[in-house]
């Protein structure tokens, strides 16, 4: 079974809604970068720092996060082909940036654990938040996001897929399996 959780148009909105809550906890968005964790938190990262332009007339940086050689399940995973690595692009210094950490879906925080590891081999941030779009729960490490567009609970059978125009060709976030 698959549901539909947001379209085109409450995707827009949320971006919108979590753009503005940067641009007013933040004074000066001139310190501030972020860091997408590929796949799907790049074209995040990007419409944020777009919206951000429209909100405070500023261009806020953003830089592509692999996390495939961070990941603690690497070589757990059955011996098969070699994962794919795909390069990591961070364009500009983190030093004393406060990074906008950001990525589709929040569940275990594994991923962002693997993230922050990225990261932090590119210098040392002065603050590093966390923004997802969707946060479905099921923690296994101890993570919280500083930024989310939507609270979605789901059960451990269930998976929440997002998809962008830019990776997928739809703008939508699905809920797909039964609940328990």
């Amino acid at each position: 079974m698959t549901t539909l959780v947001m379209d085109a148009s409450r995707m827009a909105r949320t971006i919108a809604r979590i753009a503005h809550e940067i641009a007013e906890r933040h004074r000066s968005l001139e310190t501030l970068a972020f860091a997408g964790v590929r796949t799907r938190g790049v074209p995040l990262a990007q419409r944020i720092s777009r919206q951000l332009a429209e909100i405070g007339g500023v261009e806020v940086p953003v830089g592509m996060l692999d996390i495939t050689l961070y990941r603690d399940d690497l070589m757990r995973q059955p011996v098969g082909p070699q994962p794919l690595v795909r390069r990591t692009e961070i364009p500009f210094s983190i030093d004393d940036r406060r990074i906008l950490l950001v990525d589709d879906v929040l569940y275990t925080g594994r991923t962002v654990r693997a993230a922050l590891d990225a990261l932090i081999d590119f210098g040392r941030p002065k603050a590093i938040h966390l923004v997802v779009l969707v946060d479905r729960g099921h923690r296994e490490l101890p993570v919280k996001a500083d930024y989310v567009g939507k609270n979605l609970p789901t059960s451990l059978e269930q998976s929440v897929q997002v998809r962008f125009v830019e990776t997928d060709g739809v703008d939508e976030v699905t809920l797909q399996g039964e609940a328990s």
